[in-house]
Parts: C-alpha cells; structure tokens; sequence
C-alpha cells in the first residue's frame, strides 16, 4: 500500500500526535495501548517499535474483523451485549496513551443488526470512555487515530485504491519528506485562527445555507479547539457548545458510514437545544435509534467549521475521520450529536466538575456521531456588544 520509507513517515506523525495531545511527551514507564484493525498491521508494528524504543509499555489489541463483529451482534445476549471484560477498568486508569489505527474491510455489514443492541454495547462501554476523558482532563492521557486505505473503503468513496491512497498520503503530509515540520507549521498556523475566534468572544452563531438555517450558543467559559494530536488528519477548529442554545435546522448532504450502517440525506429540526424532528433519505431507522441511545443523545456535543486552505481532501471517504476535515470548494461545517470535548472548556480542566459541566450546558452522552455539510455557506457571530460578523464564508475563515 505504501512503501516503507512513506510508513516510517506515518509512524513519525502518530507519535508525534500523542506527544502534541498531552501536556508533556510520553516518558519512559508510561503505558500505551495499540488497537488496530488487521489491514493495519504494518503501520500498528511501526508505530508500537517507536514507542518501545522510546520505554514506553506497549500493548496490542487487534480489533475484531467484521465477521467477528457481525457473529456478535447476531449471537450475543442481552448479558453478552453489556459485559466489560474484567481488568477493563484499571486498565484504563493505568494508560497514559492509546493509538486507534482504523483499517474497515466493511462498512455495512450490520446492517440488518437492531441498533438498539449495537446501543446497549456502546453504553456498556461508556464508564471505560469516562475513565479516559477525566484522565485526558488531568493531562495523564492522550489519543490519537487515522486510516489506513483499504479496498472496501475505495470502493464505498467511488475511488481506486490507488486514488484513495493518494488522498491518506496528501492529507497527511506523507508526501513531504518531513511531514512532522508541516504538521509543526499547521499547529502554529491553526494556532492563530483559534485566538482570533477566542478573542471574539461570541455569544451566537448563526449557519446559514440553502436547506439549513442553525443557529448556536458557543457557551460561557469555551475555547475553540484544533489540531491537538487527536486526529490524524485534522484541519478542523471546533467547540462544544451550551447544547441549551441550539436550534433552526440542519443538513448533512454527505453519507455516513456508521456502526455498520450507512445513512444518507440526514436532516435535523433543533428546539430548545434537542432534536425534534429527524429524517434521512437512507438509514432513517438507525438516524431515530441513535438519536434515542440515551440522554444525552439527541442534544449537540460539538460545532466545527473546517477552512478549505488547510485540507487536501477533496473527495468524499467514506470515513468520519477524513470527511469531517473535507476541504474541497466550500471547506466543511460538521455537528456532532452526543458526547461534548470537556477539553473546549477554557478554564482549568480541574475545575470541570460534573456538576460544573451540567451547570455550562456540556453533553453527555454514550454517542458521538459527526454528520457533515460541505455545501456553501455563510457562519455570522453575534459579539458580546450586539453587532454580528461574519466569519466563515466562501469555505474560508475571515480573518
């Protein structure tokens, strides 16, 4: 798929991810967990070499590959459905890092599985999510994720695998011959874009385009974010708003591949901060059976806006991890329904108490689920003084 000096490239920015997710690097002691799909293994062997060579204690999980999956979700009980296998949880209060090598052989081969069960194992596995978030609040935790190109993903993005792989490569700087100075040089530039958008201090957003009219409450105590190490790629700037304050409507006129489903065409009517009225042109089932997982659900966990002068992604995925970074013609807007990044908080990250995040209107939810609209489109601020500024038009921050 890619030659060897282009793996070591990718190994390179991974780790480098890890280091610039956290407060300080990984030393030497510090536990970090490898999970990769099979189609991976390389850049998985890769990727664990350099954290060894670095003391670093280094575990591997191999993800199930889609038949596993599917003989799962057909077969389990409800008991089978919740189970966290023993040691789950120390194991991550211990880890100090984790590497999420995402390589699908299949994208919809769930499809005829109830979501409701595929919800009640994401519940079930949501306390370990917690463990990790308050780590990550405490700098002792840090993650990051990217794609490895594989023949079901080309297929499903209506692209040669050759063309897909070109696309991981340009939008991972992996055709640079040092893709961690450009990263470098990315984080310094998206460094400023995040002030000036934090210097706003903005009290509403408005997105308005054809079919969508949402408008946004970026929350008391937010911080834009981006480019943390997180995702690989990631151009994206994004928050978490008061979910308190959402509401008009939303279009995502790109598919989505998710939990083994897809769905197309999805729609959104926000009231009072919760999803009212949901519908898709396909997989409108599953759009209804996830908004209703839990709680939290049916509520925003994060606005994102991505400048098209960034990303090199010009062509649809079909992988969240690249879509939600779509540079093309107009840039990206993505919402996410669920879970809010506590890190959007701008205070200390100890001062995030659960009752504080329920007092500023944080999300909580066992979902996240990023839907994105890469149509054109115009996102106006509301200032603390009352006058409202543009600020995102043409695919393009406005500073």
């Amino acid at each position: 798929m890619f030659s060897p000096l282009v793996l070591d490239r990718y190994a390179d920015v991974l780790v480098w991810a890890l280091d610039a997710s956290r407060p300080a690097p990984l030393k030497r002691g510090d536990i970090a967990l490898v999970r990769f799909d099979l189609a991976a293994l390389d850049l998985a062997r890769a990727v664990a070499a350099r954290l060894v060579d670095r003391g670093v204690h280094t575990l591997h999980r191999l993800n199930r590959t889609p038949g596993m999956e599917l003989d799962f979700y057909q077969g389990a009980d409800e008991a089978q459905l919740g189970f966290v296998a023993p040691g789950s949880a120390e194991l991550h209060e211990a880890l100090g890092a984790s590497v999420h090598l995402l390589a699908p052989d299949a994208l919809t081969h769930l499809a005829d599985i109830d979501p409701r069960r595929i919800a009640s194992v994401a519940r079930a596995r949501k306390p370990l999510r917690d463990i990790l978030e308050r780590r990550e609040q405490e700098g002792l935790f840090s993650w990051t994720l990217c794609l490895w190109p594989t023949a079901e993903l080309a297929a499903k993005a209506g692209l040669s695998l050759e063309d897909y792989a070109d696309q991981v490569a340009r939008a991972c700087h992996l055709d640079d011959p040092d893709p961690v100075a450009r990263w470098r040089e990315a984080l310094e530039r998206m460094g400023e874009l995040r002030a000036w958008l934090d210097g706003l201090g903005a009290t509403r957003l408005r997105v308005e385009a054809p079919g969508m009219d949402l408008e946004v409450t970026p929350g008391e105590a937010r911080r834009w974010l981006g480019l943390t190490g997180h995702n690989i790629p990631s151009f994206e700037l994004y928050l978490s708003p008061d979910w308190r304050g959402t509401r008009g409507t939303y279009h995502a006129d790109q598919p989505s591949y998710r939990g083994g489903n897809y769905v197309r065409g999805v729609r959104l009517w926000f009231e009072d901060g919760r999803v009212v009225r949901s519908r898709a042109e396909e997989g409108e089932r599953f759009l209804h059976d996830q908004i209703a997982m839990d709680g939290g659900s049916d509520k925003l966990g994060e606005f994102s806006l991505t400048d098209r002068r960034f990303s090199a992604i010009d062509r649809f995925m079909a992988m969240t991890l690249f879509d939600e970074n779509y540079g093309g013609a107009h840039g990206n807007c993505h919402v996410a329904l669920g879970a809010s990044y506590p890190s959007t908080y701008a205070g200390a990250q100890d001062d995030l108490t659960p009752e504080r995040r329920r007092e500023l209107g944080f999300n909580s939810s066992a979902l996240h689920w990023d839907l994105v609209n890469t149509g054109p489109k115009t996102v106006t601020a509301t200032l603390p003084d009352g006058c409202r500024r543009v600020i995102y038009e043409n695919g393009e921050f406005t500073l």
